[in-house]
């Protein structure tokens, strides 16, 4: 619970509300300066921005499942999240350095995929852990709270960073005064301190974790064997899929609509600036109303993954998901689902807000569902390995599916046609899901390959 707290803030601010904004805006300006025309310029940056996470996204998915094979050999978790946590504090905090004349565009390009990286890797060794935290009955709910307090931590590092450090183009917070510590507005220091803020959050929170977390007992084994060993394993697993649709059906279907959800997060606030003409105040705003709406469906959600199973919670989210997809490509300044609206009307805002909300409900309980789920399809001996593969699966797409939206973005010079490739993840995976047994596969089948 304090690992989702400490790391959350990486996805909520850095992705998806204040710092993927602000880079977009930054890029834009650039763009419009140089004489290129201002929607052009917008999409051309969402071009940039996804590219960035395409790129991270192939990094992860070639390491993860290796590097997870690799944990289950040795025994040892541990050090690989001290590592990545490093990662993911220098990623971060060296975003200060993202002036607004994107001067220096590829190294902040740079530095947050390197804390992406950290984060991701990190989550990874983190969930195998939560299998040793319960039984069966109560895993849901363990995933479900903790995802919960990982939003509530999101929400509160948001509503601080919007109060007191970032900054509109008046140069003032959202409450009306100039960013603490006398930060210079005509740098964006204050939305640039959003950086070393996640740093500093996730390196002070992350302290009862490394005291008091137990994981399990380091085998004795040695590293250069295990690795051996681990990539042993894994093609042995990766070898058994066939043999195991349920899983396999499931790996499928979470990659795809995990890859749509990140893709709805990360694009989400860089839309808003782009489409509605939104400030990184305003991002935040509706960051706040999504976190929250994230943090209390997560909780919920987790008891009735509990009462009902994971499956059919992840169906119903999914279900919502596609709904709001089909709501936010709709959405522009001049219309609405089709229906022609004034320049000054709020609506479009006001439904903005409302798929947003959804969005936060339903992804909350879907990402805290998922790992409910994989933990009843997955070998139970080969957890962490399991894990790594489940972040391959989210990433073997999540790169994809950012080029996608790039190269739609670019082919029609649209934000809102660059988006739309998400529906079409959400409703494969809508169909994988039939396959997919709500108590996993038969045991006997991991016991013939352990």
């Amino acid at each position: 619970m304090m690992f989702d707290w400490a790391s959350q803030p990486y996805n909520t601010l850095l992705l998806t509300f204040i710092f993927g904004p602000y880079f977009a805006e930054v890029l834009s300006n650039q763009g419009i300066a140089a004489g290129v025309e201002p929607s052009l310029a917008k999409a051309n940056a969402q071009g940039v921005w996804t590219l960035g996470l395409t790129i991270s996204g192939l990094f992860i998915a070639l390491l993860a499942p290796i590097l997870g094979a690799v944990a289950d050999s040795t025994g040892r978790r541990m050090p690989y999240i001290y590592v990545f946590s490093l990662l993911y504090v220098v990623g971060s905090g060296s975003l200060w350095l993202a002036y607004p004349d994107a001067s220096n565009t590829t190294l902040i390009l740079a530095f947050f995929i390197i804390g992406l990286i950290g984060m991701e890797f990190a989550t990874a060794f983190t969930n195998a852990m939560l299998p040793e935290l319960g039984g069966p009955d109560e895993i849901g709910r363990i995933s479900g709270s903790g995802w919960a307090i990982g939003y509530v931590g999101g929400l509160v590092a948001l509503v601080i960073v919007l109060f007191f450090l970032a900054e509109n183009a008046q140069g003032r917070t959202l409450i009306g005064i100039k960013p603490l510590f006398g930060l210079d507005t005509s740098l964006r220091e204050g939305t640039r301190s959003v950086g070393p803020f996640t740093a500093l959050w996730y390196a002070v929170f992350m302290i009862p974790f490394f005291l008091w977390v137990q994981s399990n007992q380091p085998k004795n084994v040695k590293v250069r064997g295990s690795v051996k060993e681990g990539l042993e394993d894994l093609k042995k697993t990766l070898r058994k899929l066939p043999e195991s649709p349920s899983f396999a059906a499931y790996l499928g279907s979470s990659m795809l609509y995990r890859d749509g959800l990140s893709g709805m997060y990360t694009i989400g606030g860089v839309y808003a600036y782009g489409v509605l003409g939104w400030s990184v105040v305003d991002v935040g705003i509706f960051g706040i109303l999504t976190v929250t709406f994230g943090a209390i469906f997560a909780y919920i959600g987790g008891f009735a993954d509990s009462r009902y199973g994971p499956k059919p919670v992840i169906t119903t989210c999914v279900i919502l998901l596609c709904l709001a997809a089909l709501g936010i490509v709709s959405i522009s300044r001049e219309a609405l689902l089709g229906f022609p609206v004034a320049e000054t009307s709020t609506l479009p805002d006001i439904a903005f807000y409302v798929n947003g909300a959804i969005i936060g409900a339903a992804g909350g309980v879907l990402q805290a569902a998922s790992r409910t789920m994989l933990v009843r399809q997955a070998n139970p001996n080969r957890m962490t390995e399991a894990f790594g593969i489940y972040a391959l699966a989210g990433k073997a797409t999540a790169f994809l599916a950012p080029a996608l939206i790039s190269l739609a973005t670019a082919i029609s010079g649209s934000q809102r046609v660059g988006v739309s490739p998400v529906l079409g993840l959400f409703l494969i995976a809508l169909l994988l899901l039939i396959w997919v047994k709500p108590e996993g596969e038969d045991k006997t089948v991991w016991d013939a390959s352990t």
